[in-house]
Parts: C-alpha cells; sequence; structure tokens
C-alpha cells in the first residue's frame, strides 16, 4: 500500500469515477465521495457510480466523428468509462450505447474492490482545505457544496436546463406498425422506426404544442437557458411546424423495408412524412429510449401525447421523461488547460461541472484529472494534451473561450486546429482530422512514457 496521502476525489458520476480509477491505477489512494444513496438527487435513479441519467448513447462510435475519436483516444489512453462502455454495449447503429444498469453496476464493484479506492457514501458540503482535491460533482453539486464553490470563486454559477427522454417497454410496441431500418439502409438496423403521414404528424405536433407541463423544482425557478443539442421535444414543436421533421424525426432515408425497395420510383409515395426513432436501451432488447424526446411534460400529458405516434398507441413507460437544472463554473475565468483551479493547483474539477457536454467527454475531463492529481502527488508537473487530439482541444477550449459567453461544449472538429491543406469532402476532412490526432497521441504518449 502506498505511504502517499490519499487525494479526495468529490463526486461517483462518470467523471469522478474515471478520475479516481486513473490516481489507483497510477499508485496513489484515494478517498471517493458519492453522496447517494444518503441523499438523492433530482434525476439519479440508483445509488451506483457513473450513472447515466439522459440516455444510454456515449454518441457515434465511429473515429471519423468527433464523439468517436473522443472514445478511441480514451481507449488508447486506458479509460475505466470506455472499456465498460465497450464491455456493455448494445445494438444502436453507428452508436457506442451501453445497459446502462449493467454498465454502472460493473464500474461500482470494480472501484469498489480496488485496493487502493476507498469509496464513502455520504455527501461533502464544504471543499477539503487539505491536500490535492478533485471537485466532480456535476450539473446536480449538493446546494451547500455549490454555495461553498460560490464563495471560493467569488463568481455566481451558470445554468442551462437538460432532460431526460421516456423510455418504453419493447412488448407494448405495435411491430405491425414499428419496423426496423437504418438510415438510407447503411450498416445494422439498430433503430426502431414509427412512421407518421403528413396528417398524423401535424395532429401530434399541435397536441405537443399545447400539452401541460410539469412545475420546475424549486431548486430551478430562477431564469435559466435551453442548451440547444438537447432542447425538450415540446420546445422544439413550439419553434415551427416543421421544426422537428429537420431534427429528430427527420424522415430522410427511412424506409420500412416491408414496402420492397426504397430506391425503386414507384415506392416513394410510400415513404413517411415524418418518423420517431426508438434506440434499443437494454441488451435484451425489452427497453427503448426515443431518441430526441427530452421533455418537461406532465407524465400524464406524456402518456397521452406520445401514445398519439403510430406504434406506441399501447406504449408502456417505464420511465417518464423528466427536466432538470445544469449548473456548470465559467471555465475560462477559473481552470487552466489541466483542470487544475488558477487559485489553488491543488483543486481540480472534471466533467459537466466545467462546461463540457456529454457523457464522453466527462470520462475525458476526468481522466485529465485524475491523471494530473496523481502527478502532483507523485511530484510530477502536470500534464496537458496535444490542441490537434479531441482531449487536448476540448480542454484548450474551456480554459480559453471568451468569458463573457462561455457555453457548455461539446466534442467536435471545429474546435481543432485547422489542417495544413483544406480538404473538400467533409468525410475524407474529418478522416484527416482523426488520422492526425490518433498520431500526435501516439507520439505525445511515447515522450509521457519514457520521462
Amino acid at each position: 500500500m502506498s505511504n502517499l496521502p490519499p487525494i479526495q476525489v468529490i463526486g461517483g458520476g462518470l467523471a469522478g469515477t474515471e478520475a479516481a480509477w486513473q490516481i489507483a491505477q497510477a499508485g496513489v489512494p484515494v478517498i471517493l465521495y458519492e453522496m447517494r444513496p444518503r441523499r438523492l438527487s433530482p434525476a439519479h435513479h440508483s445509488e451506483y457510480l457513473a450513472e447515466l441519467v439522459c440516455s444510454n448513447s456515449f454518441g457515434a462510435q465511429s473515429s471519423d466523428r468527433a464523439a468517436g475519436l473522443l472514445h478511441e483516444e480514451l481507449r488508447r489512453l486506458g479509460s475505466i468509462i470506455i472499456g465498460k462502455a465497450d464491455t456493455h454495449q448494445v445494438p444502436a447503429g453507428g452508436a457506442l450505447a451501453v445497459d446502462r444498469a449493467l454498465f454502472s453496476q460493473d464500474l461500482t464493484e470494480t472501484l469498489a474492490h480496488h485496493p487502493l479506492i476507498d469509496l464513502r457514501r455520504e455527501e461533502i458540503c464544504r471543499i477539503p482545505t487539505d491536500g490535492i482535491v478533485v471537485l466532480t460533482t456535476g450539473p446536480l453539486t449538493s446546494p451547500a457544496l455549490a454555495e461553498d464553490l460560490r464563495r471560493f470563486t467569488g463568481l455566481e454559477y451558470m445554468s442551462f436546463f437538460d432532460a431526460a427522454s421516456p423510455i418504453v417497454m419493447g412488448e407494448s410496441i405495435n411491430f405491425e406498425v414499428a419496423f426496423r431500418a437504418s438510415r438510407y439502409d447503411r450498416g445494422e438496423a439498430a433503430y426502431l422506426n414509427c412512421p407518421l403521414d403528413k396528417d398524423q404528424y401535424l395532429h401530434f405536433w399541435q397536441q405537443l404544442c399545447t400539452a401541460e407541463q410539469a412545475e420546475l423544482k424549486d431548486f430551478e425557478q430562477e431564469t435559466a437557458r435551453f442548451f440547444e443539442g438537447c432542447l425538450p421535444i415540446e420546445e422544439m414543436a413550439r419553434r415551427g411546424k416543421d421544426t422537428m421533421r429537420y431534427g429528430p424525426l427527420k424522415p430522410v432515408g427511412i424506409f420500412d423495408p416491408r414496402s420492397g425497395d426504397f430506391r425503386a420510383p414507384e415506392n416513394r409515395s410510400k415513404r413517411p412524412y415524418a418518423v420517431v426513432q426508438l434506440r434499443q436501451e437494454d441488451r435484451a432488447g425489452q427497453l427503448w429510449n426515443m431518441v430526441g424526446f427530452q421533455t418537461n411534460l406532465r407524465w400524464g400529458e406524456q402518456k397521452r401525447v406520445f401514445r398519439l405516434i403510430p406504434g406506441l398507441e399501447s406504449a408502456e413507460f417505464v420511465r417518464m421523461g423528466v427536466m432538470h437544472r445544469n449548473t456548470f463554473i465559467n471555465a475560462p475565468e477559473l481552470l487552466s488547460p489541466t483542470l487544475q483551479f488558477k487559485t489553488r493547483p491543488t483543486l481540480l474539477a472534471a466533467g459537466q461541472l466545467v462546461g463540457t457536454e456529454g457523457y464522453t467527454a466527462a470520462a475525458a475531463g476526468g481522466w485529465l484529472a485524475g491523471t494530473n492529481a496523481a502527478r502532483l502527488a507523485l511530484g510530477r508537473s502536470p500534464i496537458t494534451l496535444p490542441p490537434a487530439t479531441m482531449m487536448g482541444a476540448l480542454f484548450d477550449f474551456i480554459s480559453s473561450a471568451s468569458p463573457k459567453h462561455f457555453q457548455p461544449m461539446p466534442p467536435n472538429f471545429g474546435i481543432l486546429p485547422e489542417l495544413p491543406q483544406r480538404i473538400r469532402s467533409k468525410q475524407e476532412r474529418y478522416g484527416a482530422y482523426r488520422d492526425r490526432a490518433l498520431m500526435e497521441l501516439l507520439h505525445w504518449l511515447s515522450r509521457v512514457q519514457a520521462a
């Protein structure tokens, strides 16, 4: 066992789980604090570490997509989050999706049995003043700790509203209407598709626009912004009659294989006006997530309106959609690219708390914060990743963006340095970004390991 004092990680979400694992794997003891189940959050449902709340998908799996590139970088860096996601993967077309219950349970058991990890189920109300500390409390930081963080930084939290989609029992779906298909018949037909004709769509849209919303909880009463990448479906509907048809209900390339060859001219009239897609939630295919249907409607209204969708007339909902407030700090003012606080380098932060968006980005932040916390404990200098990698670009962005207009940032190719030569083809350009990032990561790893 190490004689080093333990590093304290506060928060057992994706970032905290990754951070604690990287610290322990470096040979440094760590205390991981998680307040659940002693104190519940408005969005979580279990006491497991790294519980996935909004979706079971980590995003696009292909490494020539931004999320997929981040997956691959983390695989090469020994991420436990991505490792377990690969282990518990379920079919989801081109996405990396997991059986969320098995995923979180496996992570919890793995960390609990690590000899250098002390998992403590208690709420931390103040930032510890001694030693190395990693804050990974996420968007639902407890009020007491959030207030202490506000006092420490001298800045108010920023916030937006996030929401989760309903989950439907597979046996309650009408498979005489719903059909399996992939867009443009590409790859595995991993999604269920519920087609709507024009009259059905307009009726659904009208009912959705007028459906009654749930009241916000006390802690969500103040004005906040929606995150544009996760709009409630009813908010999207209110923005225009066709907004959903250009978003999650986009029918382009979706065709019922029972109708014959979608390329045949005589079948063009059979193409749906809009399509609701459902993504497999568990390995057995018993649970299906309504893609893009994050919502804040009252539960009774959700059942009434969503059962207007053909194929979901008798849908049994095992989880209703919910909406909650996400909070984050003004990272450009407070953090360096190493995820250390500028005014206290022994205090680090990661996850949605620092303004990264998405599960994989949270794991990436946990990897960097945990790695740097361990390096500090071992008397080594903290590291940053090459800016041409997705991880390096993401943490460079959140630490250098304009503080006045800072908003949560998901992984995307727009934050990477430009390529030496312009490539017109988007597919080839993204492939070039990927090749450069992985080569840079390989060279960087060899230098770090040799140091």
